[in-house]
């Protein structure tokens, strides 16, 4: 081995192994899922992209959080657990919801398409925020629910817009229990976000 390729060698393993690192640290869930000022410290770059979707859409960031958190606990790569065979072997899984956001593929399709985002991916934060703005503000279109109600923003968000309009969430009990705790969710997160919001907006930094 040349010497020059002897110098190169320990320093590409040393970027493959940031690269790796660098990987983890952006699909591992945040390590406290339930304080949003923790969150979006430990995760760089997740407030913004937040930001950006409330600007957008005019969802509030709380309640986006909230749903995400309720859909993958911030779990880029979360599906739904396999169905059981004989109650032992696993089967198949009942959708093909993936990601953040737990979209289905045809959900996402729409929304790739609706909101111009065609490169969106369902395991990135920053397109996963979007479609959840994206998705409140049909909801608040086609059912006249206000951006700042969690409870029916989520309600419509699992049974879509046609099933919220249809009311067929009327005898899911366990559904409507979900949604209390969405909304309980968000409130914690707006609580929380008040005292740490201005430090966020001042966190980034620039050379000039």
């Amino acid at each position: 081995m040349s010497a020059a390729k002897a110098r190169r060698s320990p320093l590409i393993a040393t970027l493959l192994l940031a690269a790796l690192a660098l990987g983890g640290c952006t699909t591992s869930p945040p390590s406290d899922v339930n304080n949003i000022c923790k969150i979006f410290r430990e995760k760089d770059g997740w407030y913004d992209d937040a930001d950006d979707s409330r600007k957008r859409w005019g969802s509030p960031i709380p309640v986006m959080m909230a749903i995400m958190y309720q859909e993958s606990r911030f779990r880029a790569k979360a599906k739904p657990p396999r169905k059981k065979i004989l109650w032992v072997i696993p089967g198949p899984r009942p959708s093909n919801s993936y990601g953040y956001t737990q979209a289905l593929e045809e959900t996402w399709d729409i929304y790739q398409r609706d909101a111009g985002n065609y490169g969106a991916d369902r395991d990135d934060f920053g397109d996963s925020m979007d479609f959840i703005g994206w998705y409140n503000h049909q909801s608040y279109r086609r059912s006249g629910i206000k951006k700042d109600d969690p409870y029916h923003l989520y309600l419509a968000y699992h049974e879509g817009q046609g099933g919220f309009n249809k009311r067929t969430f009327k005898n899911k009990q366990w559904l409507k229990d979900v949604a209390k705790k969405v909304s309980r969710q968000s409130s914690r997160y707006t609580t929380q976000l008040r005292s740490c919001e201005e430090d966020l907006k001042d966190s980034g930094w620039w050379p000039w």
